[in-house]
């Protein structure tokens, strides 16, 4: 049996890559900066990996008004719904909850000299967004998405349940 220092220098090698607020996620996704690099656009990486934020109404998804589920660019999971996406005016597609509530993770963001509520997938650590206490009803929230950290897949009349 290993010692458990070697162990959590090898976990700690394999998710070095990973930006910081993701670490704690190694277990969901355990690729490399590189791999990151290489599965990810340029925008996306900054994104998710960096926590860097797309420029307000750069994103077509801002604007996408049709049915289906957004999910995280990097691992895919399903994130949000199309019917608890609405026009916040930000710039950003914004939601009023997520699809499941354990599919993203907040976190405290002090950047910017302020007090904020950063929002990470679950399934991979990557930043989406941050979520804000000027939503509609009924939760009063409002997840502010970076529309490049997301990909969207549209509803189909077979994925449609009866």
């Amino acid at each position: 049996m290993k010692p458990l220092h070697y162990t959590l220098g090898i976990l700690l090698l394999l998710t070095s890559g990973l930006p910081a607020s993701a670490q704690k996620n190694a277990a969901a996704s355990q690729k490399t900066r590189q791999e990151w690099k290489k599965e990810l656009t340029e925008e996306q990486y900054y994104i998710l990996c960096l926590q860097g934020t797309e420029h307000p109404f750069s994103s077509p998804l801002n604007a996408n008004k049709k049915k289906g589920i957004y999910k995280c660019a990097a691992c895919k999971s399903a994130l949000f719904g199309s019917d608890h996406k609405f026009d916040s005016g930000t710039g950003w597609p914004s939601f009023y909850k997520p699809l499941y509530k354990d599919g993203v993770v907040e976190k405290k963001d002090l950047k910017l000299g302020m007090v904020r509520t950063e929002i990470l997938c679950k399934h991979c650590g990557g930043h989406l967004g941050h979520v804000f206490d000027d939503g509609p009803r009924p939760t009063g929230l409002r997840y502010c998405i970076n529309g490049a950290a997301l990909v969207f897949e549209a509803q189909t009349s077979r994925s449609v349940r009866k």
